[in-house]
């Protein structure tokens, strides 16, 4: 468990404008996009078709990149894997990574057929000459490669000499990239995932006080929607808060939608990234209305908005609920069968309940379009 007490000791150098702290990483391409220095923080996901189905793969990505995904993996477990990127890679538009495990044939082929980048650690591979293959390949395509380390992946080795944990994890880290960088290999980026909050938090601390790449974070198997949001919102939140992290992904037992709408969520709270935020009042006796059914239906509608930095209100209380969300841009607030529509907290008319949300959205839309 993650106490007070390890919270101090492993950021005791908080202070008032910690999300100005962010520490400059070396800047890396990866496809159309730049990952670290003054880069925005990127939100990732991985597919979970068979890539080898390249219709199901294009469409699942497709709807990735519609909701915000920035860079998509890709699981590359065999040749026919491989070879159905030629189909995928053109039918989409945001950076593209292959997952590759032991099999250096699968990263040549991956390279080939046009991927933007690499999941893969080099002590794996094999032997040198399959290494520096893979290296060569890279680096005449200038693809980066992601060093990915957790607590699955450690050698019988690293865990005789460290034990399980913080320094096993960092240092095993820090050999795959001894094994880039003595090949003068350095389009770099790391992750050092744990399903240990306390584990994973210190990993990443550590690292980055070694190294200049570019990380990755994450919370490896996070579990199931619920929990697995709140500890990648702790895990991936106090780490970005205090500079460290270049790019994320939120790992859930689940649709990879929801991966993505939470990476947005844990950014657009730190305000590390701009858009539409909604606010809704928790549901009381007072409430006459089907709030959380409005709420959603809310957000659903409002989805073409979610690039622009307005906040909308979804309150429970027509006494209330206009002066509570006064500093909101817009905003609904629910009665017996009807509603009133604000804006900055002023009451512009009351609908019946069936209308609210398209009333909502109306009124934002002329705004933009007026604008």
């Amino acid at each position: 468990m993650l106490t007070c007490q390890h919270s101090v000791k492993l950021f005791s150098y908080v202070k008032e404008d910690a999300l100005d702290i962010r520490k400059q990483t070396k800047k890396i391409k990866l496809g159309n996009l730049y990952i670290g220095g003054d880069a925005p923080i990127t939100i990732q996901s991985m597919t979970n078709t068979n890539t080898a189905d390249a219709a199901s793969t294009i469409e699942q990505i497709k709807q990735l990149e519609q909701i915000g995904c920035e860079i998509i993996r890709l699981a590359v477990p065999d040749l026919a894997a491989a070879e159905a990127l030629r189909t995928i890679l053109p039918q989409v538009s945001i950076p593209t990574i292959a997952d590759i495990h032991f099999d250096y044939k699968l990263a040549l082929a991956s390279i080939a057929n046009g991927i933007d980048g690499l999941r893969l650690n080099p002590g794996n591979i094999g032997e040198t000459w399959k290494i520096k293959e893979v290296i060569k390949a890279a680096q005449d395509k200038n693809i980066p490669i992601r060093i990915g380390v957790n607590g699955g992946s450690l050698s019988q080795q690293i865990i005789k000499k460290y034990g399980f944990g913080e320094d096993a994890i960092v240092e095993s880290a820090m050999e795959h990239v001894r094994i880039l960088e003595d090949n003068n290999f350095d389009n770099i980026k790391i992750s050092v995932k744990s399903s240990n909050l306390d584990l994973m938090i210190k990993c990443y601390q550590n690292l980055s006080n070694r190294v200049d790449y570019p990380l990755h974070l994450g919370v490896t198997e996070a579990g199931t929607f619920t929990r697995g949001t709140v500890k990648s919102a702790m895990g991936i939140g106090m780490l970005l808060y205090h500079g460290i992290g270049d790019t994320i992904r939120v790992s859930l037992t689940t649709s990879p939608l929801e991966e993505v709408r939470v990476g947005r969520e844990i950014l657009l709270a730190l305000g590390l990234k701009s858009g539409m935020e909604i606010i809704s009042c928790p549901t009381c006796g007072r409430t006459k209305i089907d709030l959380i059914s409005l709420a959603e239906a809310v957000e659903k509608r409002l989805v073409t908005f979610r690039e622009h930095s307005i906040t909308v209100a979804v309150m429970g209380c027509i006494v209330n609920g206009p002066g509570e969300a006064r500093e909101a841009d817009y905003g609904i607030a629910g009665g017996t069968n009807e509603g009133l529509i604000f804006k900055k907290g002023e009451i512009i008319k009351k609908v019946p309940e069936t209308q609210l949300v398209e009333e909502l959205y109306q009124m934002i839309a002329s705004d933009f379009l007026n604008e």
